[in-house]
C-alpha cells in the first residue's frame, strides 16, 4: 500500500473550467437576474435626493461605460482604414474592459432605483436594449480571447457583428433614456 508524499496532501485542489463555461453562466444569470430586477425597480420608492443622486451616477457610469466602448470601437474604424493595426484594436479592448463592465453594472444598479415607468414601450425597448448590451459584452469577451490567440475571418467578422449590435443597443439605450427623462 503506498501513501502519498506528505508534501502532496498540501497541495491545493485546482480545477479547470474552460472560460466559454463562465460567459454561458453570467449569461443564464443575466437572463434569469432580469424578472427579479424589474420587481425590485417596481417597488422602489425613494427620496427625491437619492433619485437625484441615482441619476448622476447613472449620467456617469455611461459616461464610463458607453465611452469605453467608443474608445474601442474608434481604433477599430481606424484598423479598418488602414491607420492602425489589429492587434491595437485588441490591446485596446483589454486595456478596457473592466471600464466597460464597471459603467455597465453601475448602469443596471443605478437605474434600478430610478423608478423607471415599466409599464411604457419606451422603457421595455430600453431594458431591451440593456439586456443586449450585457449579453453582446459576453460575445465581445469572448471573441477578444479569440483576437488575442489568432485572427481569422470568421471571428473578424463576428467581432465587426458585435460591434454593431453594441453600437446599436448602447445608442437605443442612450436616446430612450434622454427621451425618457423628459
Amino acid at each position: 500500500m503506498t501513501h502519498p508524499a506528505p508534501e502532496a496532501l498540501h497541495e491545493p485542489l485546482t480545477i479547470t473550467v474552460p472560460r466559454w463555461t463562465v460567459l454561458a453562466g453570467l449569461a443564464l444569470l443575466m437572463v434569469l437576474a432580469c424578472p427579479a430586477l424589474l420587481v425590485v425597480c417596481s417597488r422602489a420608492h425613494l427620496e427625491p435626493w437619492v433619485h437625484h443622486v441615482a441619476l448622476f451616477a447613472h449620467l456617469a457610469f455611461l459616461v464610463l461605460g458607453f465611452g469605453a466602448v467608443l474608445s474601442v470601437d474608434s481604433v477599430a474604424l481606424q484598423w479598418m482604414v488602414g491607420r492602425r493595426q489589429l492587434r491595437d484594436v485588441v490591446a485596446t479592448a483589454g486595456h478596457v474592459q473592466a471600464a466597460i463592465w464597471v459603467g455597465y453594472t453601475g448602469l443596471v444598479a443605478s437605474g434600478l432605483v430610478l423608478e423607471p415607468d415599466l409599464t411604457r414601450l419606451a422603457t421595455q425597448v430600453k431594458l431591451g436594449s440593456v439586456l443586449v448590451i450585457g449579453l453582446n459584452g459576453l460575445v465581445a469577451t469572448w471573441l477578444h480571447w479569440h483576437l488575442e490567440v489568432s485572427s481569422t475571418r470568421r471571428v473578424l467578422v463576428a467581432g465587426m457583428a458585435c460591434a454593431t449590435v453594441s453600437q446599436a443597443a448602447w445608442w437605443t439605450a442612450t436616446v430612450v433614456g434622454f427621451i425618457n427623462a423628459h
